[in-house]
């Protein structure tokens, strides 16, 4: 057997449940449902207008329509006819300089070729739904398993990341279950069980870790010593602005074991600079050669006058803290030896962070020592608590502990449960009692058997409408990312989910819990690709002034900027424009916004809304940095790579991979051409042209950007270990209507005329997210109906929220 486990002789269970598991997922694809086109106007059209061109082995773009399979459970081909239908639509096809085609007759084929692909849809839809099978990503078991157990171990740590499709971890079709992904599963659930009845062993009363770290306590040890430790200076431990490799680490805050800390530092500046005070980052790690990696915490900005601050982290055994200035415009010291020494730092004139104190707390935000044993002793804590080797002492104890079980897998569950699935999992808990296991090891058992069951792993959204419980769990995952809460349950139970405004208040509840509000980073991070913010690194040559406080900063705009639209259901429209946006003061001089940086709004370390004046370019998320970071490689932009990714992400534009055979296009960094030359020249291929009239516009509007998210006006490089402006930057350009722009905001102007698409590419990302399938072709009426909902409230996000989760889409298989 692959699976073992210190209780493999008595859960023998759980491994054919999780093989029921890797079944099940192999059997979730729907049965082939071929359908041939009919004759009529679709085949007619075709043989008039197109074979001209797409027939035989030299078609244009390789679409060779006599050859074209009319066969639509096959997903490519689906995808094919799709795409033709809607170039057809858009008149894109046949190209008006080749044929003429009657408008009646072009509305003849697409009316009879949209009916034909929906009614296979609609068809599959009634056999199996329109979601397959869909499981729970690790994000989602972890915080379930918070919630089940009152613990707040960071399980989804432990395994390997979900994959994404089209950006998201939730798409069904892209959610493989092997026995690695099963194996995954059990070591989050073991170390979920180990946490929660290690932790219910506690005693309630037991004093929390606490440290109070005093400057002495966190200087050096020996003052002569050459090490990376700040150094003590009346009665401050300081860490002066350097460049050195973990210098402002703090061995005394260093994690006795894994958990949460809090931590409160009083703490301000020397040598602050005229301008703004110092920029100090808060991380993490082991702070030695062999592990070089540090986990971000926060940030704060200090000044000469002292101020506390507080951060809660995550510190695994033998992890400690590193906290120095950081911001990449201060003067930095140079070191002797290149680590740092004492007395080194004042005589060089930089800036430098001296910390009072800190005290460190361990906490558990998950809940305290009887939540835990609540969750999962319930009525029976007593009689766990008190029990003897494979015996209980209470004569009540089997029909307490046959309830708690029954109720913890409800809950696991997310509905009730039957009279024989509850017996099936008490008969583990009485089999492994009798055999001599303790009750506290046969009730772990019996709770492990529960959290690998497809029931707790998998939906449980039968083809169809879905019921009240199938409804609470995919709003509440939306929504919270965990199992739905008690008030949740209790409305599905009495049938109300099916009312509107029962199911629109329940939303805009979740919304206001302490979950709900994550909601925004959640969804945020996968719809805009913020998860990739790291996967590359603005060249430091060519962009100095980009640290790891500017990144965060620009996370933190782009997160609060959407959760304000959410909170306040602000026009769609502003993620086109605005004239706000929300930063720090060190984020503010980075984007060179000078009325914020001089005024006195900018007081707090946590980003704020800030006024946007038209000479700022800003406003919009297209003009955020996260934004065109993420959409930048680095050390130059890519009209294409960000105009795909706007197309896709906010404009709602379908465009296909790149046919076969056609060079990436790449900046010509020596200037001899301009990216807009060598682009021309490529979409002087028939095949390319198409997609670039979408693509192309985006792009450009944004090249005023650099990688690291500035405003620029010229293109530069690097000549002589110098910066050099280069070519004058043009980021003008046509849409694909024929309208022109001359800049970034006579683009977004454009964009504003009708911002009805940008609403519509919102819903499909939400329900994308939400549902855990793409939208389909059959879907665009009920998105349409959704999107025109809303259209009084001038688009407001939260009504687009609600409207979306009160759908039929939302509420059916």
């Amino acid at each position: 057997m692959i699976f073992h486990h210190r209780y493999s002789r008595c859960t023998g269970i759980s491994e054919w449940v999780l093989w029921l598991i890797f079944l099940m997922a192999m059997l979730a694809a729907p049965p082939g449902l071929a359908e041939e086109v009919s004759a009529g106007s679709v085949a007619e059209f075709l043989n008039q207008n197109c074979l001209d061109c797409h027939d035989g082995q030299d078609a244009e773009a390789g679409l060779d329509l006599n050859e074209f399979s009319r066969d639509l459970s096959d997903a490519e081909i689906m995808r094919k006819w799709v795409r033709v239908v809607d170039r057809v639509a858009d008149r894109e096809m046949p190209p008006r300089d080749s044929v003429e085609v009657e408008p009646t007759v072009r509305a003849s084929f697409v009316d009879e070729a949209s009916r034909w692909i929906v009614d296979f849809e609609t068809q599959r839809y009634e056999t199996v739904g329109r979601v397959p099978l869909r499981r729970l990503t690790h994000a989602q078991v972890e915080r379930s398993l918070h919630d089940l157990l009152a613990i707040d171990l960071p399980l989804a740590e432990l395994v390997p990341a979900d994959p994404r499709t089209d950006g998201y971890t939730t798409i069904a079709d892209g959610q493989p279950m092997s026995h690695f992904q099963l194996q995954s599963h059990l070591t989050i659930v073991d170390a979920a069980l180990d946490n929660a009845f290690a932790r219910a062993a506690e005693s309630p009363q037991a004093e929390p870790e606490f440290r109070d770290l005093t400057a002495r306590k966190l200087s050096r040890a020996n003052p002569r010593q050459r090490c990376r430790e700040p150094e003590l200076i009346d009665d401050r431990a300081v860490v002066w602005m350097g460049g050195v490799t973990f210098y402002g680490r703090l061995p005394s805050t260093q994690a006795s074991e894994d958990g949460w800390y809090e931590f409160t530092i009083r703490a301000s500046a020397l040598n602050v600079p005229d301008e703004h005070g110092v920029w100090c980052s808060v991380r993490s790690g082991e702070c030695v050669s062999s592990a070089p990696l540090l986990n971000w915490i926060g940030a704060f900005e200090a000044d000469e006058h002292e101020k506390e601050m507080k951060f809660v982290a995550w510190l695994p055994e033998g992890h400690m803290l590193e906290i120095r200035p950081a911001d990449s415009t201060l003067k930095s010291a140079k070191f002797q030896g290149g680590q740092i020494g004492t007395g080194e730092g004042a005589p060089q004139n930089v800036s430098g962070v001296a910390i009072r104190d800190i005290q460190m707390n361990r906490i558990h935000p998950g809940g305290s020592v009887l939540d835990v044993r609540n969750r999962l002793f319930g009525d029976c804590r007593k009689s766990f608590l008190s029990s003897k080797r494979g015996a209980l002492e209470s004569e009540n104890a089997k029909a307490e502990i046959d309830k708690q079980i029954a109720g913890f897998a409800e809950r696991a569950f997310r509905r009730p449960i039957t009279d024989d699935q509850a017996e099936a999992y008490a008969s583990i808990f009485d089999k492994l009692l009798a055999s001599g296991e303790t009750p506290l090891e046969s009730l772990k058992a019996c709770y492990r058997a529960i959290l690998c069951s497809p029931r707790f792993v998998y939906f449980q959204e039968p083809a169809g409408e879905l019921d009240d419980f199938a409804i609470a769990s995919r709003m509440s995952y939306l929504v919270t990312g965990s199992t739905p809460d008690d008030e949740l349950l209790r409305v599905a139970k009495s049938d109300g989910l099916r009312d509107r405004e029962v199911l629109a208040k329940q939303v805009n509840r979740l919304l206001g819990t302490t979950r709900g509000r994550e909601f925004v980073n959640r969804f945020t991070d996968e719809w805009l690709d913020l998860v990739d913010i790291n996967f590359t690194e603005p060249d430091r040559k060519l962009y100095r002034d980009f640290d790891q406080i500017v990144e965060n900063s620009m996370l933190a705009e782009t997160r609060t900027y959407i959760a304000d639209m959410l909170e306040h259901d602000r026009s769609i429209a502003r993620l086109v424009d605005s004239d706000y946006t929300f930063a720090n003061s060190r984020l503010a001089r980075f984007y060179e916004l000078s009325a914020a940086v001089e005024s006195d709004q900018l007081q707090s370390d946590a980003v704020q809304r800030v006024a946007l004046r038209p000479e700022d370019h800003r406003g919009g998320i297209m003009a955020q940095g996260a934004i065109l970071k993420v959409t930048a490689n680095g050390t130059n932009t890519s009209p294409v790579l960000r105009g795909v990714w706007l197309a896709r992400r906010l404009l709602g534009e379908t465009i296909p991979p790149p046919p076969s055979g056609v060079s990436a296009i790449e900046p010509d960094i020596r200037g001899a051409t301009t990216i807009r030359e060598q682009l021309e020249l490529h979409r002087d291929d028939v095949s390319c042209a198409s997609c670039h009239r979408k693509i192309d516009p985006a792009g450009f509007a944004l090249e005023k950007f650099d990688p690291a998210g500035r405003f620029r006006i010229k293109y530069v490089a690097m000549q002589g270990g110098k910066l050099v402006p280069k070519t004058p930057i043009d980021s003008s350009y046509v849409l694909a209507d024929g309208r022109k722009f001359d800049d970034f905001d006579g683009f977004q102007d454009l964009l504003l005329t009708d911002v009805r698409p940008i609403a519509r590419n919102f819903v499909e990302h939400l329900l994308t997210y939400g549902t855990g399938a793409l939208p389909t072709f059959a879907d665009r009426e009920s998105i349409e109906k959704i999107v025109s909902q809303c259209a009084d409230d001038d688009y407001g996000m939260r009504s687009l929220v609600v409207a979306a989760v009160t759908s039929p889409i939302f509420l059916s298989k």
